[in-house]
């Protein structure tokens, strides 16, 4: 993406110098090392006096035991907008990833589940990928299968050729044939429609329904939001990598590493990280520190992009310290989702 910076060429140029030396090694960085390593022409005092220019403006900090800068959120903020072509990811990689998808052959949760697993190994941060969010899809049939006298499967199959399965509990024994009759009353009506305008509607749709003895509509009516919404939040996401993440330098001590924990066993905090993407038009999306609404996730940054299977979607992310090395994740999570786009096609 293309930036325009309101700092100067050589502010430009160091501070994107501070940032990237950082993300390598998670040190500070001094004016001599910008001097020694980055063919600018200036010498350490006039680097220093930059430096102090892009601390004083926000870009920049650094720590009290050190001569050396750090970036700051702002900082990240402008490398990474100003980022113009992200790195492309080694034939290699691309490979690996390719394969341990291409091998996975297990229903959609499970397929979703092992690819949290692959990107966070590869990725070395924490993988977020949230289960599809159905009920913007587009109904295509029901289904209704007797498991006991108590007990029915309903199974919902989307255009998209997505399929969601909830076992209802029912007061009377039902025969085939009122089964059968009901799933074509009900197959007829919801045609074409979300499943969010069928939770919407459904109560008007079947108000004429009065014949139905087996009580069967009147169970669908209660159970509405279990039905045709969208998965349950405890069951949106799947998380890989939590173990690599502590080989981070960032958790090097016990108080941060009580902090990851904490986000990492408390989903409902990634969950709403991943709620707030689902309605944004742009497939890719970058927060850092600060901009994130919970104080919990002010050390981290989270990549996202968005995968789609027909008429539906979900987020593919990765989050990890603010000091990762942001054109090579992006590279990877784009790439993550478009393979997982194409799998989850490929099983309609």
């Amino acid at each position: 993406m293309g930036f325009e910076s309101s700092l100067s060429e050589r502010e430009n140029s160091i501070l994107r110098y501070v940032v990237q030396q950082f993300i390598l090694t998670a040190n500070p960085v001094g004016s001599r090392f910008i001097s020694k390593h980055f063919d600018l022409n200036l010498s350490p005092a006039s680097i220093r006096n930059v430096l102090a220019d892009l601390e004083y403006m926000g870009y920049i900090d650094h720590p009290h035991t050190s001569a050396g800068r750090i970036p700051t959120d702002k900082g990240y903020r402008f490398y990474v907008d100003a980022i113009e072509k992200y790195d492309k990811l080694p034939g290699t990689v691309e490979e690996e990833i390719s394969k341990n998808l291409e091998n996975i052959t297990t229903l959609t949760d499970d397929l979703l589940r092992e690819s949290s697993k692959i990107l966070g190994a590869i990725s070395k941060e924490i993988a977020i990928i949230s289960l599809p969010k159905i009920s913007k899809g587009v109904f295509k049939k029901l289904d209704l299968i007797e498991i006991s006298s108590s007990r029915i499967m309903v199974i919902i199959s989307l255009i998209s050729g997505l399929v969601k399965t909830i076992v209802l509990e029912v007061d009377c024994e039902l025969s085939t044939d009122k089964m059968n009759l009901i799933s074509h009353i009900l197959n007829e009506r919801l045609q074409g429609l979300t499943l969010k305008e069928i939770r919407d509607s459904f109560i008007d749709r079947f108000r004429d329904v009065s014949n139905d003895k087996s009580g069967l509509i009147r169970i669908f009516v209660n159970s509405l939001d279990q039905l045709f919404d969208d998965f349950p939040s405890k069951s949106k996401i799947h998380l890989g990598g939590t173990q690599g993440i502590f080989n981070q330098p960032e958790f090097s001590d016990a108080e941060s590493m009580k902090s990851i924990i904490e986000v990492i066993e408390n989903e409902d905090i990634i969950v709403h990280v991943i709620q707030d993407r689902e309605n944004v038009s742009d497939d890719l999306v970058i927060t850092i520190g600060e901009e994130h609404k919970n104080e919990k996730l002010h050390d981290y940054s989270v990549i996202t992009a968005k995968y789609n299977v027909g008429d539906v979607s979900g987020i593919v992310g990765i989050m990890g310290p603010k000091r990762m090395d942001y054109s090579k994740l992006v590279s990877m999570v784009n790439y993550f989702s478009k393979n997982i786009s194409n799998l989850l096609e490929l099983k309609k």
